[in-house]
């Protein structure tokens, strides 16, 4: 039987700015037709120019709306942003443990913003590797985070560095990570799938633009769009990564406040 819908929780700080966050993750699930839920973990005081200030919740109103989801409507897929610190890091766990169906769980690695605004307590990354990364369908780092998260001294820039560092990931307790090549050199953008012993690249043409706020997020979250949708994970990374591109080049000419502006997550019905 058909499900009448198909539904996404994120769990993810605000960004009242509408680019990255809760809102760019609920634009992209209803522009993939999918219902968003969500709980928000922070709140921030940022802009196209950067992140001000957060306002981190605390762990206990984090699993009560959670938990007050969970028990009324049915979660096909669950994308996990910016988390704050560790309590919530540990919350967050024991929600995942106990949600029923056990469905995908995509982890975008939020650790700062692209203006150096930390977005999660250097002391708490540890933490979230050891809690959440066992409880994560696939782990999505950007190349900075990957450093973080590696130890690595140097940024991984060729394949084979890239793949190296994909594998330390999966070391650390996660069933498959993309690594993500958006921070890199060149004409080309390439993601990184380390899966079950092997290596899927997916690359796409470098679009020129300064709107690019938001794109861990968006691509985070229209992966798991599509495996909420049921789609397998490698299908899914290829198909997300395709509506980044595309909602990368559709908002490229638009200037919406005076820095990094956002994507057209909405392309296609416009």
């Amino acid at each position: 039987m058909t499900k009448p819908y198909t539904t996404v929780l994120t769990i993810a700080g605000s960004d009242g700015s509408g680019g990255a966050g809760i809102q760019a993750d609920l634009k992209t699930f209803a522009a993939l037709g999918c219902y968003g839920l969500s709980v928000i973990t922070a709140v921030t005081s940022q802009n196209t120019m950067g992140v001000k200030e957060v306002f981190t919740l605390d762990n206990k109103s984090i699993l009560s709306q959670c938990r007050t989801i969970a028990e009324d409507i049915r979660i096909d897929a669950v994308k996990i942003g910016m988390i704050g610190n560790g309590e919530n890091i540990v919350a967050i766990a024991a929600f995942l443990k106990e949600l029923a169906g056990k469905p995908p769980v995509i982890l975008d690695t939020v650790l700062g913003s692209s203006g150096g605004q930390t977005l999660l307590q250097k002391n708490a990354v540890k933490l979230m590797v050891k809690e959440l990364f066992p409880l994560a369908t696939v782990v999505t780092p950007n190349l900075p985070e990957t450093i973080v998260l590696t130890g690595m001294k140097k940024t991984p820039e060729t394949r084979e560095s890239i793949e190296k560092a994909a594998v330390a990931l999966l070391e650390t307790g996660a069933a498959s990570v993309l690594v993500k090549g958006g921070h890199g050199a060149g004409n080309e953008c390439s993601d990184c799938l380390a899966l079950n012993g092997s290596f899927f690249w997916f690359s796409s043409n470098r679009v020129k633009t300064e709107n690019t706020h938001g794109t861990g997020c968006t691509l985070s979250s229209a992966i798991a769009a599509f495996m909420a949708k049921g789609f397998p994970l490698h299908s899914a990374v290829e198909q997300a990564k395709a509506y980044l591109t595309e909602a990368l080049a559709a908002g490229a000419a638009w200037r919406l406040g005076h820095g990094n502006g956002p994507l057209h997550h909405c392309y296609r019905y416009w």
